[in-house]
């Protein structure tokens, strides 16, 4: 049986805390974060984010950035394959 993959799990648990699929309109890594466009940012759930391993937690209006560090080219690959 093999182990799950901890960035897979991780990008699942961002996808969730952004408000599922249908509120993710485009997703993006930037360097150390991850940068999404929402269409209703009171879905976001940032202490969602934050316990599934966010070091931070950014919004403004309709932007949301997810900071996760070095990982995040793997895990935002790992997004788009849920999306």
């Amino acid at each position: 049986m093999s182990t799950p993959d901890p960035d897979a799990q991780l990008a699942a648990s961002i996808l969730a805390g952004l408000g599922g699929v249908e509120n993710v309109e485009e997703i993006d890594p930037c360097t150390t974060r991850l940068r999404s466009l929402v269409k209703d940012p009171a879905l976001v759930d940032a202490a969602l984010l934050k316990r599934a391993g966010a070091f931070g937690v950014m919004i403004n209006g309709r932007v949301v950035q997810v900071v996760v560090g070095p990982r995040v080219d793997t895990i935002a690959s790992d997004l788009a394959e849920l999306m």
